[in-house]
């Protein structure tokens, strides 16, 4: 078991402010239309081996204990939309999901070890929730601001948000009137640490937005697709609400990051940790076998015309791969769900 440390304090809060998420296939509005960067991307995700491709272990902790997720939901949600979420998170450990399942998918993120051999956690629940619906710091939030809203969230009168720093994770959800500093534009969500001089603690964290009303084409692709991209229709929601079905691969992916590189030192590829790539920007984009690029990969259709890869206890969920560093490519709840 890990007792997370505070980090080495040249991890500042001016570093925060230059952390970059590594992009890989979303139609980001900068991008132009036809460009080399909707066909292949800007960078090497995609399915199958590549020699590129340096995963390493930088010996900080990863999650080896069971992991507990505490939601913070910060504005208006709909009963309908937390259900769509929390089932999604109490899927990870289910055993009786049909396949193919989120269950599996999560088995290659419990390859990841740490210094010790010790996998990942297979157990992920849903912990504690917190109510933030009156905006209490407003409807446009910083990535310092962030760590308010959780600190807020950890230091309330009543009722807050348990801590437990070895394998405890927030996730602040942001309803869809609310603006999250470079959200739409070059983030969908991301992951960090709280720094002790705001929240008084070392915490992981993720952030994910809900994009239906600021940037469904951005971020709930593809279940929306931008105006730009002529010819592609975009797929049928499995849950029926395209902004939080957007959000669900994100919140895959960021709980995914957090496990194997909660405080940014465990887990990465590249030499730079202000910018790590991790084991989910490895495969941004690809859902299914022959993904890369602007294709999704081989999916699958629900009798009502809904798309999905991957089933859950009792929903269906399109989820992004991530990549094994055992087999050196991305890989979904098929490889591991025997």
């Amino acid at each position: 078991m890990h007792q997370f440390p505070v980090l080495l304090s040249l991890i500042a809060v001016s570093v925060l402010l230059m952390v970059t998420p590594v992009i890989g296939y979303r139609p980001w509005p900068h991008l132009k239309p036809n460009s080399s960067d909707l066909t292949l991307g800007s960078s090497k995700k995609f399915e199958g081996s590549s020699e590129f491709v340096q995963m390493r272990y930088h010996m900080g902790p990863v999650l080896t204990a069971n992991i507990t997720v505490h939601i913070v939901w910060y504005g208006r949600w709909q009963k309908s939309q937390k259900k769509i979420i929390r089932e999604f998170i109490n899927s990870i450990s289910a055993v009786d999901a049909k396949h193919p399942s989120v269950a599996a998918w999560w088995k290659t993120v419990q390859l990841y070890t740490d210094q010790t051999g010790a996998n990942i956690s297979h157990t992920v629940h849903l912990g504690e929730e917190k109510n933030d619906r009156f905006y209490s710091h407003g409807r446009k939030l910083t990535r310092l601001s962030i760590q308010s809203v959780i600190k807020s969230a950890v230091t309330a009168s009543t009722k807050p948000l348990p801590i437990n720093p070895r394998s405890g994770l927030f996730l602040l959800l942001t309803s869809d009137d609310v603006y999250v500093q470079d959200f739409c534009g070059q983030v969908c969500g991301f992951h960090y640490f709280t720094f002790p001089s705001i929240v008084g603690y070392t915490l992981p964290y993720a952030w994910v937005g809900n994009s239906a009303k600021l940037c469904p084409g951005v971020c709930a692709y593809p279940f929306a697709v931008p105006k730009y991209m002529t010819g592609f229709k975009p797929l049928k929601s499995p849950n029926g609400d395209v902004g939080v079905d957007g959000m669900i691969s994100v919140i895959g992916h960021e709980i995914a990051e957090l496990a194997t590189n909660p405080l940014v030192n465990a887990w990465y590829a590249g030499q730079d940790p202000v910018a790590p790539v991790e084991i989910a920007d490895l495969c941004e984009g690809i859902y299914g076998t022959g993904g890369g690029g602007s294709y999704t990969g081989q999916l699958l259709n629900d009798k009502d015309g809904a798309t999905f890869n991957m089933n859950g206890i009792r929903r269906r969920y399109l989820v992004q791969w991530v990549w094994n560093h055992i087999l050196n490519y991305c890989t979904g709840p098929n490889a591991l769900d025997q």
